[in-house]
């Protein structure tokens, strides 16, 4: 599928691609195996066409008269989608790796209506073709922001759970999935902007910094979060201990208290026929009656002392 924007953006067929007029197409790897000798692309930038790179941070291609890269696009549900892009003076090709969710030719369609013909450039599409793949940043930075509020209140009034780790793990895993995602549409801005094979014309390319730099903001926004993620996790851990350590205290304080009493058991349990209050009648009452007072001499103290 190509468009020609002319007098009117219109569908043409391949055979009527002209380098006087900007096209715009979208097509599958195996229709660019077909083409790939007449747009004169090369052998190594078609075959990476064919498979889905598992890699975000992927190398942006910069040859004499264009220019290659790869995108893997986050599409909800852990999954993700896989375009190819190539980059000509007044021809912009996006080839469709893998779309799960039909995102990618939505896209397409979006850009492609979004820009009147008579005003439209190679620099405002390809903007605006990534612009829409991070239209979504800034809920993806709320609600992480939001469920680190969340979790951090939870910290504060003690309701963590067993799950707390597993959860904030989760979100620390979105987040560098995410992080990787906008570093690699940073790598790619950096490079278009740079302009080495004048794909842009020079007044243009201020779209391609202006884009650059909204990128650049979300990266920051993303590794704030993840600072956040991190101290997050520090909090908990020291609220762990802080758990550990009042438990520690109590039992502390319980053992300190009770100690007299090991004494008095390991004196009495010596069973001497010489003791005075082995053969007593109220020798029994009275070893009750001497914990019991040592008991509450030793809880004084620690009341005095504040133990607890």
């Amino acid at each position: 599928m190509f468009y020609r924007a002319e007098n009117e953006l219109r569908e043409i067929p391949f055979e009527e691609i002209s380098e006087d007029f900007l096209t715009i197409g979208i097509i599958s790897g195996e229709e660019l195996d077909a083409l790939k000798e007449k747009l004169d692309f090369s052998d190594s930038s078609a075959e990476k066409c064919k498979r889905a790179n598992p890699l975000f941070r992927t190398e942006v291609e910069v040859y004499g008269n264009y220019t290659f890269t790869e995108l893997r696009v986050p599409a909800g549900n852990g999954q993700d989608d896989y375009i190819a892009v190539f980059l000509k003076k007044n021809f912009i090709l996006i080839v469709d790796i893998l779309d799960r969710d039909g995102s990618t030719m939505d896209i397409f369609r979006r850009v492609v209506d979004r820009f009147p013909a008579e005003k439209i450039n190679p620099a405002k599409v390809v903007c605006s073709f990534m612009e829409s793949l991070v239209s979504d940043s800034g809920a993806i930075i709320e609600n992480a922001r939001n469920e680190l509020v969340a979790m951090e209140e939870r910290i504060v009034s003690g309701d963590t759970g067993d799950d707390f780790n597993i959860e904030l793990l989760d979100i620390k895993k979105d987040l560098l999935r995410f992080n990787n995602y906008y570093e690699q549409l940073l790598d790619i801005s950096e490079t278009l902007s740079d302009n080495d094979n004048d794909i842009f014309r020079e007044e243009d390319v201020i779209y391609i910094s202006n884009l650059q730099n909204k990128i650049q903001r979300i990266v920051n926004d993303i590794d704030s979060l993840e600072n956040s993620a991190d101290h997050l996790g520090d909090a908990y851990s020291s609220s762990l201990d802080l758990k550990l350590n009042h438990s520690m205290k109590v039992f502390t304080v319980i053992t300190t208290i009770f100690f007299p009493l090991t004494i008095i058991v390991g004196w009495y349990g010596m069973n001497f026929d010489s003791m005075a209050e082995f053969h007593w009648k109220y020798g029994y009452l009275f070893v009750i009656l001497l914990s019991a007072a040592v008991v509450a001499f030793m809880m004084i103290i620690g009341k005095k002392r504040k133990w607890f």
